[in-house]
Order: structure tokens, then sequence, then C-alpha cells
């Protein structure tokens, strides 16, 4: 049987630990594959390009990687890469939704996750955060810093939306994105 080297390097391999970055570039991965259908080999060919001839060691933490019709690019001052054609310049069309998920530090270091809360959502409000400065890493409604488990858990015990809502000074809309976050996230 092949042996392929991981698409991710784990953080704390000793003690099988993941970092909020191993985070990061599996919600990147989970993206190439589910939402651009970039293929398990092209993104191993991008990886392996942009380290060794671009120097990049963790391409799914770069901000300017870009993707269209399951192609890998690097946007590089304004010109786009083409990672799954060893380095061809292409035409700027891409897609950024996942990225735009994302923010970014000074240093162009992501430090705040706004996953989906479902799958058919596009530009989707940012109501659900994960940071891990904030709520130790867990995924929280930002406005209040609420975690998403414990607006759930209220409801699982029989309060209404609206009463949670009104607790935590919580609009229904984010009362129901926590709801929705927990369901799917199980």
């Amino acid at each position: 049987m092949k042996h392929w080297p991981a698409l991710i390097r784990v953080a704390d391999r000793a003690n099988g630990v993941l970092s909020f970055n191993n985070l990061i570039e599996a919600h990147v991965l989970r993206s190439l594959r589910l939402d651009h259908q970039a293929h398990i080999g092209d993104i191993r060919k991008a990886l392996a390009y942009a380290e060794t001839e671009l120097g990049i060691r963790q391409l799914l933490l770069s901000r300017e990687l870009r993707t269209n019709a399951g192609e890998l690019f690097l946007d590089r001052l304004g010109e786009l890469i083409s990672l799954s054609h060893s380095g061809q310049f292409a035409m700027k069309r891409m897609l950024e939704l996942h990225l735009r998920r994302v923010e970014w530090d000074e240093r162009a270091l992501p430090f705040r996750l706004f996953p989906f809360s479902s799958a058919d959502e596009s530009v989707g409000r940012r109501a659900i955060a994960i940071d891990p400065a904030i709520g130790f890493g867990r995924p929280i409604l930002l406005k209040r810093s609420i975690a998403t488990h414990i607006v759930a858990e209220r409801i699982d015990a029989g309060e209404t939306p609206r009463a949670v809502a009104r607790d935590y000074g919580l609009s229904m809309a984010e009362v129901e994105d926590a709801i929705l976050y927990e369901r799917t996230a199980a």
C-alpha cells in the first residue's frame, strides 16, 4: 500500500494535539475539496510546489491562496500563479468565500474564523466565531462572547429562544445561528 504524506502537519504530533492553525488548514482543505471540487492529487501537487519552489511551508494558511474551477492559485502582487500547473500565470478569477471567513492580523496570520452554520450559506452572517483568545477557542457568539453550546443547552433544557436572547442581549437570529451551528457541528 502506498503511503501519502499528510496534507496538514499536526502541531503536536506526539500528543495528537491540533493547533488553531491546523483548524484553519482543515477548514480551507474542506472548502477546496467540497466547495471547489479540487482533487486531492492537485492539492498535494500545489502544496509541494508552493513549498519547494516558492518557500511557502503552510500554503493552506496563506492569505494569497485562491481557487477557481478546482484549480489552485497564488495571488502574488495582483498576478495569479497556477499552483495546479507548476507556476503558470493565470487570469484573476477566483472564489474567496471561505477565505473571507478568516480574519488576519497585521502580520498576515489568521487569528479568527467565522465558521459556516449551514452548507448553503453564501456570504452569511458573522455571528459565530472561533478565536483562540476568546472562550478557549470554542465557538462563540461574538457579540457577547457566549459559547454556542451554552445557548443550545438552554434550549435543550426547555427554555424558549426568546428567553435566551433576552437574557444574553442577543437577537433571535443570533440564537438561531448558535442552535443551527451546534446541531450541524455535532
